[in-house]
């Protein structure tokens, strides 16, 4: 378990100031995910807590809900163990975890004629004990290439998941026999107490202990789930991934969760995706960027250079004289947008790439070249030094 004073701040995390713009935060966020990824740090365990650590506060403060509750609560506005999660601090309620509605439980029983004291926490209105419940939703973690993510694909995962119970039914009692109405509370789930306090008379309402809150007693519980329901099961899911999903988002697979109690649905299945760094690609939104190293005589003369996309390699004709840094666009080269038409683009940025380990041969070629070179083959060596005369110029006078 991790304490609270154990957590770090997450804008100390992600190396960020407190008010950065959302740009700034997956600026960050970026940098230090695909320093600490596992895939890039096989069997470092640091760098993997780390990695964790990195996601955990990026989920936070890259959700606008969440990052202002933690900037006004601290971990414990976003964190549901120490009691505030999402509550806040809107009215009685919700107290930094403390229902007001609950301690006037503990003195008074659960409040006057079957309701607590009305504003003051949570309503004890009677609920059917046998209406139908929802399952609860499995949550899972993906792991997925950058290609992967880009094209989608299909993934089968393992799940556990709990289930209705083949023997009983999901009734919970054994072959032969079923669940009987409790005799102690006549199948409401719920009896009623007075007690007499410094106020006067006060009735309270509470689960009924013989039967759980149930309205049933089984007699004769099913030895395959232990008189439960539901029985726990491993499953293998094809997880159809969409093409253009990012690192960090997820989607839900709508009843693959926990089947219901009483007939009720099933949870969602929530799948929540990770994206491994790419050696030659990096994601901006549904753009893809990358860098292309070009030679000096590529740069100087223009070539026909082969440029890698997300769909193959392509040709693109570099203009001469292409200087570095130079970004050029390919329209349609990007990602698809999830669940929808069309895609973003690639920027294909320009690295001029300096030889080294040069033989005399070589040296004294471009000494050559450079002897017969003039100001108007360098336009920006001329500018710097006009503007380096003028600077010094002005510091004289």
């Amino acid at each position: 378990m991790i304490f609270l004073a154990d957590k770090r701040d997450y804008y100390e995390v992600l190396g960020v100031q407190k008010g950065c713009s959302d740009d700034e935060l997956k600026k960050a966020y970026r940098q230090l995910a695909k320093k600490y990824h596992p895939d890039l740090n096989p069997g470092d365990k640091e760098a993997e807590a780390r990695f964790k650590e990195v996601n955990e506060a990026y989920e936070v403060l890259s959700d606008k809900d969440k990052r202002a509750r933690y900037d006004q609560f601290g971990h414990a506005g976003v964190d549901p163990s120490y009691g505030a999660g999402g509550a806040g601090a809107g009215g009685f309620g919700g107290m930094g975890g403390f229902d007001v509605g609950d301690i006037f439980d503990t003195f008074f029983g659960g409040g006057f004629g079957g309701s607590s004291f009305g504003g003051f926490g949570g309503s004890t209105r009677t609920r059917n004990p046998n209406a139908p419940i929802r399952g609860n939703d499995v949550n899972i973690n993906l792991n997925l290439s950058f290609m992967e993510a880009a094209h989608g694909c299909a993934k089968v995962v393992t799940v556990q998941r709990l289930e209705q119970c083949a023997e009983c039914g999901g009734t919970g009692a054994a072959k032969g026999t079923n669940p009987e109405t409790c005799p102690a509370c006549n199948g409401t789930g719920q009896v009623r107490t007075q007690s007499r306090t410094p106020f006067g008379v006060i009735q309270s309402t509470r689960p009924c202990q013989r039967c759980g809150g149930s309205g049933k007693v089984i007699n004769t519980p099913c030895t395959g789930c232990n008189g439960k329901g539901r029985v726990r099961h491993t499953r293998k899911i094809t997880v159809n991934i969409p093409a253009g999903i990012d690192d960090g988002q997820t989607f839900a697979m709508q009843g693959q969760g926990d089947h219901g109690r009483n007939d009720g649905p099933a949870g969602d299945l929530n799948v929540t995706v990770s994206v491994r760094p790419d050696p030659l690609f990096e994601r901006d939104g549904y753009n893809v960027l990358c860098e292309v190293p070009l030679t000096f005589t590529q740069a100087a003369l223009g070539d026909e250079v082969v440029v890698p996309t997300i769909d193959g390699k392509v040709k693109y004709t570099v203009p001469e004289g292409t200087q570095p840094g130079t970004v050029f666009r390919l329209r349609n080269k990007g990602i698809p947008y999830v669940n929808g038409r069309g895609r973003g683009d690639q920027y294909v940025t320009v690295v001029l790439e300096v030889p080294k380990n040069l033989n005399q041969k070589q040296k004294q070629a471009l000494k050559e070249f450079e002897k017969v070179t003039t100001e108007k083959n360098y336009e920006k060596r001329k500018g710097f030094f006009e503007k380096l005369r003028d600077a010094l110029g002005g510091e004289e006078k």
